[in-house]
């Protein structure tokens, strides 16, 4: 079981660390600009796409939890049908946001609190990833599907490709062409339509046999249209209270001052590389538990969930040691700005205990997304979000920026007891 489990984790490690490396590249790049300013702005103009983007993460969660059931259950037809599915609606929302995109964006610079010259540098940053949704949805289902196949290496490929051409294209746009905010942003859009592009290829380079299993009348079925939004709409409600959480914290982080927005957008990035590997097995969960669940193995099922939960541990107690022993290394990758690093640093007990707060609930958020046991993640997040918001605005008096994070910890471990709780009807499938 460890196999399996390592053959899709390491190659999603791989995949996700890129993203908070990208991440830090982007901050890195800002924070030689000349001012906490730039920093700030990189971490508002991220956190209004991630506000936008992760309301649809439902494209790359149901994709991989319907076509790792169908994988299963051995249904090419239905993978096929996942997959099409998926990817027309990615694409059309995607350019449906580009359609809206005033609107959207003028919601979401009225709730940027920091100053003129933030709010502008986050208007450029977004006026020009803005054009890059389509292609960014389209591969949100690209990536579920192949993580529903059980195909890892895929998504590592193209991610490593999207962040690499990222890096290079931003810093050589910054650098090399003297460009600022928009230098960063034109980076970004061109690596995701180029990844797109790339992943399209790969699909048909390897998938495209699958063709022959596609049945035109079963497509769009009302019962499997039915279950596919059922599933969909629960996971869209978890994911826009995870987006709300996530962006309340970095705009109510600009309403304390450039200092402490820039302090948090570093302290996030530590939050972020955690994430992301544990969203290496999370994802592994979600390929097994869909594969065991459609192949109606209750034995392996429970078998990998004890055996992901001790890896997952491992990873916990590995990140608490480097924070614990790097910390002053990894900020100064982030920054050369020697004040924001001592104001950061009067926040570092924090990131020692985002590891073991947030741990369960990454996994088992993939493994309910496996099941397609949507609801109970919909509650969870429900009930978690309402302790984030009571609790920081009854402390926010007495603790300040304290507050803030001290908020996100309970957040973080609600998510994972609630969870634990409802997970009793998994073991009984």
């Amino acid at each position: 079981m460890d196999k399996k489990i390592y053959r899709l984790a390491i190659p999603n490690i791989i995949t996700n660390i890129t993203v908070p490396l990208l991440g830090m590249i982007d901050i890195a790049v800002a924070g030689r600009l000349g001012s906490a300013v730039y920093i700030g702005a990189i971490a508002l103009g991220a956190n209004v796409f991630n506000m936008i983007y992760w309301n649809f993460g439902f494209l790359r969660m149901s994709s991989s939890g319907f076509a790792s059931q169908a994988y299963g259950a051995r249904d090419f037809s239905e993978s096929m049908n996942v997959f099409i599915r998926s990817l027309a609606i990615g694409i059309s929302i995607g350019f449906l946001i580009v359609l809206l995109q005033y609107p959207i964006g003028e919601l979401a610079f009225k709730l940027i609190k920091s100053g003129p010259e933030s709010v502008h540098h986050v208007k450029t940053y977004f006026r020009i990833v803005i054009w890059g949704a389509p292609a960014v949805l389209g591969m949100y289902a690209f990536k579920g599907w192949f993580i529903g196949m059980q195909n890892a290496k895929i998504p590592m490929v193209i991610a490593i490709l999207n962040n690499v051409l990222n890096i290079i294209l931003s810093v050589g746009f910054v650098f090399g062409l003297g460009m600022k905010i928009d230098g960063i942003a034109l980076g970004t859009t061109l690596s995701q339509v180029i990844s797109f592009i790339v992943a399209a290829i790969l699909w048909r380079k390897n998938y495209g046999r699958l063709t022959k299993y596609i049945n035109r009348e079963t497509i769009w079925d009302k019962a499997a249209i039915r279950e596919y939004f059922r599933v969909n709409s629960d996971i869209f409600v978890r994911t826009f209270l995870l987006t709300l959480v996530t962006t309340f914290f970095t705009f109510a982080s600009s309403a304390m001052g450039e200092t402490t927005l820039a302090v948090n957008a570093l302290l996030m990035q530590f939050f972020m590389l955690f994430s992301y590997f544990m969203d290496g097995f999370a994802y592994a969960g979600e390929a097994l538990t869909g594969r065991y669940v459609g192949a109606k193995n209750k034995y392996m099922l429970q078998h990998m969930i004890r055996r992901i939960f001790f890896w997952g541990l491992m990873v916990s107690i590995a990140a608490i040691t480097v924070y614990m022993l790097f910390p002053d290394f990894i900020l100064k990758l982030l920054t050369n700005d020697a004040f924001i690093i001592a104001e950061t640093k009067n926040y570092m007990f924090w990131t020692l205990l985002i590891p073991i707060a947030g741990f369960a609930a990454f996994l088992w958020d993939g493994i309910f997304i496996g099941a397609t046991a949507s609801a109970q993640m919909r509650n969870a997040m429900i009930l978690s979000s309402i302790i984030f918001f009571v609790s920081y605005f009854l402390l926010k008096p007495i603790w300040g920026n304290n507050a803030l994070w001290f908020s996100f910890i309970i957040y973080l471990a609600t998510r994972g007891i609630t969870l634990t709780f409802m997970a009793k009807k998994l073991y009984r499938y």
